[in-house]
């Protein structure tokens, strides 16, 4: 059986928890638990034997394979039955859909993440040595504009990268879902994105993840 080391309730451990009931893998999966909020991520054993990169989701397969990532795990987790319908299956639709995933880590979930690092108490003062409050400040800035860019682009279009549900949904939800972890609001103009968003949370395997979301305290 595969294992996934993640937090139940983190924003980037939602996008593979999110493709996994897509594609109806939940039960060949044992979720480990990582807590965030004692820093467990970041540990030496965990940098030795997990992730060099101190993150989650990782993913373990059978054989001791380590595939950490969320858009790498993604396309394992995808390609796993022969017929993908999370990252495309076509030339064309694999490239727009990588394309817009990686503008949704970028522009949103990573900006997120550093605002909520550096300019919030984020996951405290074990675990947040160095804090940089104005990068952060600038990093939710950009994260509101990319709120605003994909509200432009869900205005001509039902799905992130074109006609069908893809990866880069999911990465926009998962930074959807760090928005309302670390309470940042989503511009009132955004109605398009926000009416997006609304009918994703209608998706059963979205909405298992929105049930378990709660903001950030810490």
């Amino acid at each position: 059986m595969m294992k996934i080391y993640d937090w139940p309730t983190g924003p980037y451990p939602a996008r593979v928890r999110i493709a996994l009931d897509e594609k109806n893998l939940g039960s060949r999966v044992q979720f480990v638990t990582v807590n965030l909020w004692k820093g467990e991520h970041k540990t030496a054993d965990f940098l030795a034997t997990r992730n060099y990169s101190g993150t989650i989701p990782v993913l373990e397969l059978d054989d001791g394979t380590l595939i950490a990532e969320c858009t790498a795990i993604t396309a394992y987790l995808d390609a796993l039955d022969g017929a993908p319908t999370l990252t495309g299956r076509k030339p064309r639709e694999k490239g727009v859909i990588q394309m817009m995933s990686k503008r949704a880590e970028l522009e949103l979930m990573d900006a997120i993440s550093v605002y909520f690092h550096h300019a919030t108490p984020g996951l405290g003062p074990h675990v947040e040595t160095y804090q940089n409050r104005e990068w952060g400040l600038r990093q939710r800035d950009k994260a509101l504009n990319g709120m605003r860019y994909f509200d432009s682009v869900l205005r001509t279009q039902p799905f992130v990268a074109g006609e069908a549900f893809s990866m880069a949904d999911i990465t926009v939800i998962g930074g959807m879902i760090f928005a309302g972890l670390v309470r940042l609001a989503v511009p009132a103009d955004c109605e398009t994105l926000q009416a997006w968003y609304a009918r994703m949370g209608e998706r059963p395997s979205v909405r298992k993840q929105l049930s378990m979301a709660a903001p950030a305290t810490a």
